[in-house]
């Protein structure tokens, strides 16, 4: 079963998540639900050992 990205994007923004740790071999199906993300220079992330992301929502004010 497929990891549904658009609904863990979608608990990230709204603070329900705190993080979103993606791995190597899930990166491309992540990477193309976040490119059709709206807002999606908000969801920042950052490599770690081991080649895992982990994402974190930054909202950028106006």
């Amino acid at each position: 079963m497929a990891t549904d990205y658009k609904r863990l994007l979608d608990q990230l923004k709204s603070g329900e998540l705190k993080e979103l740790r993606v791995k190597p071999d899930d990166f491309m199906a992540f990477r193309e639900v976040w490119n059709n993300y709206p807002g999606r220079t908000e969801i920042v992330g950052s490599a770690h050992r081991g080649g895992d992301i982990v994402y974190h929502y930054e909202a950028h004010s106006a």
